[in-house]
């Protein structure tokens, strides 16, 4: 993990199961808790473009609210069949809070940028 950026997760994170979209470093995400474990995944359906913090998760699967396209949230693989999937972003919790991973580009390897 040493070519991410990590930035703080400043939304104030609820107990319990949900689902809400956040936005970090300019992107709209998809913030939520499933059965203990946080995850944070892009917010875009790659179906359809559907809004995944609109959603619901079963099974260890997020669902899309428009087609109910199904993405597992270790792997972001869609359900079979389906041939796509969805990018899930690394967190990881400090003592001053919890901070998200984004892949540095490669401008930003060379320039520090």
């Amino acid at each position: 993990m040493a070519d991410l950026r990590w930035y703080k997760i400043e939304e104030e994170i609820p107990e319990g199961d949900f689902i809400r979209q956040i936005n970090i470093a300019g992107k709209k995400l998809c913030l939520l808790r499933h059965h203990q474990e946080l995850y944070l995944v892009q917010n875009t359906c790659p179906h359809a473009g559907g809004t995944l913090s609109g959603g619901w998760c079963e099974h260890g699967k997020l669902i899309c609210p428009i087609h109910r396209y199904a993405y597992d949230l270790t792997t972001g693989r869609g359900a079979e069949g389906q041939g796509d999937y969805i990018y899930i972003y690394p967190l990881k919790q400090e003592p001053d809070g919890l901070y998200a991973g984004f892949k540095r580009g490669l401008f930003s390897r060379f320039f520090g940028k």
